[in-house]
């Protein structure tokens, strides 16, 4: 059964019902396979009062049930019953009609306005008709006998409906074909023949240039401005949603005029967003997804955004995470427009809960999970889903006076058991928890569940965008169900797609596990990609925001993100911020046999490949002596033609220094073990080598050069998608973190602090880490040099 406006109910559809409002059989059948069409169908014909009808009038019903805006769906039975007395009778008629109420949505309908604008009671003459197309043919005349029957006839009938928008489109139609015939006389053979479309001229290529420029294409405006998909919060009065019952009924949620008048008084029209982390762990990069949408949006709108903790579970929470979470929102770029909790409105929350139990829309349940769980699967009450309201307030109270064991019971929302939709359920909205809460202290003993208190909260912060990820998309009907069965406000509610990336987890869950047992050095692992994590490895909010602008906020598909694509925005940026230097990494001793001991020379080493040379801060001094050191790995005891490292008699170039040829090779106890090369340089610089080396000397004789610790970072997890893995600890990549004690840096190194942040040339981008003292420097590999993903294009 389903209820139309009236509240009556009509049967269930069936075939021979749609049949007989003369739609065609293929029609009917796909209009009964889509429950909401079916749905909308059987509330228009029990509004309409008709088991049959002509043709014309049934294809207009039909399409009002696909149609029909929902935003006007109280003046749906008047326009059912202009269709039904054929006072509408054609499209276009309709479709005026539907742009109409569309515009009025659920205010006063002015009847004059609304027949003058779809046309009612409009008559035009076949006389008429007959009259403009005969005006509109001589007009195109010198077309016609060009084109003869090829010329447009939709468009000749576009401009007879121009001058009678309510003439009758079938007899326009007509009239211009017979008219053409006698103008045109009989069809020829070449008005059979289909024309040809011309193809465009290419253009003649320039000879001159002899590289090819791809133009790209020009940026659209969801890029430009990715916010542009939201409505502005003075359009929310529209239906959001529908709420189908098993029984047939169908709630509509929408906001009256008062209650959206309320809101927007309250907040000044401005658009009112909120990020709502759960304060039970450390952030990650899909909540950077999160924070772009809910603080860029309001920033775009010129409106606030509120950081509301969304603290239901005391179990689960530590002011270690809201401090985080606070200190990680700014570290981002965000402001918020007030830091709230959910537990600031306990107290109305729990009103509100009294007011369901009052409405007899909920009740105290003794299931246990276990049993609760079973009862949904089988759509089956709970025993006590019937019990007196009076005996509900009182175990409410109980509960909340600690009165009843933790466990004991729970109220639940009296919503839909039969509904194919588990999250009407009847939802649980409060436990019993004798647990202090991290935020209220110790006056509650009761606590809200998150689909209980969420959107609540969201109506009394006056929240015009409610914005969350794809998988709550099925919880939309509980959202609003809660709303409208207690008459709150209704913010407007829009899910993205959640941010998945490849090889690592994003689950809090996986996460914590990781964390607390030990699989990682904490929440700031650089491995993770939770914020602090990319933070300590050294990626900036930047680049962060950056990479989510680019994959973009739309309802798309959940598809995995490769990491290489987040890789390839941080070396955008880090390419433009971070400083030149030298660090050798595992160092293999160059002794310079024709430069005097005790020499040192000075020279300059450039901190940005385009460093003008009358910039001095633009260079760091790098020192020169008889004891250099370099890779190596860039050292081979065999040459071959595409090797342009060191090996015996061959020459490469020290990167801002000279070029240096191997004379002999020193190897210490063990046959296979080099010790050390010696070599000789070229002063004048005449030899031109092909290859480039990175170094590091010793700054004095016999002075070591800066010792520092390197942490390189590879991938967490070997498969891209570990989630997906039953094992998924197993997944993880043994060689993702090694520890090199023993690299060498150039002496301007010795004053880098934790923010600083290096390309180390050959090896890639390098930040100070949070373990580094002035005694011992540590720096964590950020992302190396190689970019697979910018030479691909952007996936």
């Amino acid at each position: 059964m389903v209820t139309g406006v009236d509240g009556e109910k009509a049967p269930a559809l069936q075939l021979e019902t749609l049949l007989a409002l003369g739609l065609d059989q293929r029609t009917a059948e796909n209009a009964l396979v889509n429950s909401k069409v079916t749905a909308n169908l059987a509330a228009v014909i029990a509004e309409a009062g008709i088991s049959g009808c002509d043709k014309s009038v049934g294809n207009l019903l039909y399409a009002v049930a696909t149609k029909y805006p929902n935003n006007a769906l109280v003046h749906r039975p008047a326009l059912i019953n202009y269709i039904v007395s054929t006072k509408i009778k054609s499209p276009a008629q309709l479709d005026a009609a539907l742009s109409f109420l569309a515009n009025v949505g659920p205010e006063y309908l002015d009847i004059g306005k609304f027949e003058e604008a779809c046309g009612v009671g409009v008559v035009v003459s076949i006389e008429e008709i007959h009259s403009t197309v005969a005006e509109v043919l001589k007009g195109n005349m010198e077309a016609i006998l060009e084109q003869r029957y090829h010329i447009n006839v939709g468009s000749l009938c576009g401009q007879v409906r121009k001058k009678h928008p309510w003439g009758d489109a079938k007899a326009t139609k007509d009239e211009i074909e017979k008219r053409l015939a006698e103008i045109l006389g009989p069809k020829t053979e070449a008005d059979n023949v289909k024309p040809v479309k011309k193809k465009k001229e290419k253009p003649a290529k320039v000879e001159e240039k002899k590289v090819a420029v791809a133009t790209a294409a020009p940026p659209t405006e969801e890029e430009l401005n990715p916010y542009t998909i939201f409505p502005q919060p003075a359009e929310n009065n529209k239906v959001h949603t529908e709420i189908f019952f098993s029984d047939g009924n169908i709630w509509r949620a929408h906001n009256t005029k008062e209650i959206l008048e309320k809101h927007l008084m309250a907040t000044g029209g401005k658009v009112m967003t909120r990020f709502p982390p759960e304060p039970n762990g450390y952030l990650h990069i899909g909540h950077a997804k999160a924070m772009f949408i809910d603080f860029g949006l309001a920033k775009e709108r010129n409106g606030h955004c509120y950081l509301r903790f969304d603290d239901t579970n005391p179990e689960a929470e530590k002011k270690e995470y809201i401090d985080h979470i606070q200190e990680i929102v700014q570290w981002m770029g965000w402001e918020p427009y007030k830091v709230t909790y959910t537990s600031d409105y306990f107290q109305a929350l729990y009103e509100h809960a009294v007011e369901l139990i009052r409405k007899g829309l909920a009740y105290v349940d003794h299931q246990t999970g276990e049993q609760i769980k079973e009862c949904r699967e089988k759509k089956m009450d709970s025993p006590w889903r019937n019990r007196p309201i009076e005996e509900s307030l009182q175990l409410f109270e109980d509960m909340r006076r600690g009165m009843i064991a933790e466990g004991a019971a729970t109220l639940r929302m009296k919503q839909d058991m039969q509904n194919d939709n588990k999250n009407m359920a009847d939802l649980i909205a409060y436990r019993i928890k004798f647990t202090p809460h991290p935020h209220a202290g110790d006056k509650w003993c009761i606590y809200p569940s998150y689909d209980y208190a969420h959107c609540m909260v969201d109506s009394f912060e006056n929240i015009t965008h409610s914005l969350c990820t794809l998988e709550f998309d099925i919880r939309r009907p509980s959202y609003y169900w809660l709303l409208v069965a207690l008459g709150l406000y209704q913010p407007h509610v829009w899910e993205y797609s959640r941010l998945n990336i490849s090889n690592t987890v994003m689950s809090k869950r996986k996460l914590n596990r990781l964390v607390t047992e030990k699989w990682v050095d904490g929440w700031d692992d650089p491995r993770l990609l939770t914020l602090a994590g990319l933070r300590r490895r050294g990626v900036s909010a930047t680049a962060i925001n950056s990479f989510i602008r680019g994959i973009g906020i739309t309802r798309s598909d959940n598809s995995l993100i490769r990491v290489d694509r987040l890789e390839y925005h941080i070396r955008e940026e880090l390419n433009k911020t971070a400083s030149r230097t030298m660090v050798v990494l595992h160092p293999l001793k160059v002794v310079i046999t024709n430069l005097e001991d005790g020499k040192v020379i000075d020279l300059d080493g450039k901190k940005w490949p385009d460093a003008p040379a009358d910039d001095a801060s633009s260079y760091y001094k790098v020192p020169f002596s008889r004891t250099v050191y370099i890779e190596k790995t860039d050292f081979r005891l065999k040459d071959s033609k595409d090797y342009y490292g060191l090996a015996p008699g061959k020459s490469a170039l020290l990167r801002y220094a000279f070029p240096i040829k191997c004379t002999e090779v020193v190897y210490g106890d063990n046959p296979d073990e080099i010790v050390e090369i010696r070599a000789e340089y070229d002063p004048s610089k005449t030899s031109k080598p092909k290859g480039v080396l990175h170094w590091v000397a010793e700054p004095a004789p016999g002075v070591e050069p800066l010792k520092v610790e390197i942490r390189l970072f590879e991938k967490l997890f070997l498969s891209e998608n570990p989630a997906e893995l039953e094992d998924w600890l197993g997944d993880l990549n043994p060689n993702s973190k090694e520890i090199v004690k023993g690299a060498y840096a150039v002496p301007s190194l010795a004053t880098a602090v934790l923010g600083d942040k290096f390309q180390f040339e050959r090896l890639g981008y390098f930040a100070v880490d949070t373990d580094s003292t002035p005694e011992k420097l540590v720096f964590n590999r950020t992302v190396t040099l190689r970019d697979s993903y910018g030479k691909a294009g952007p996936k």
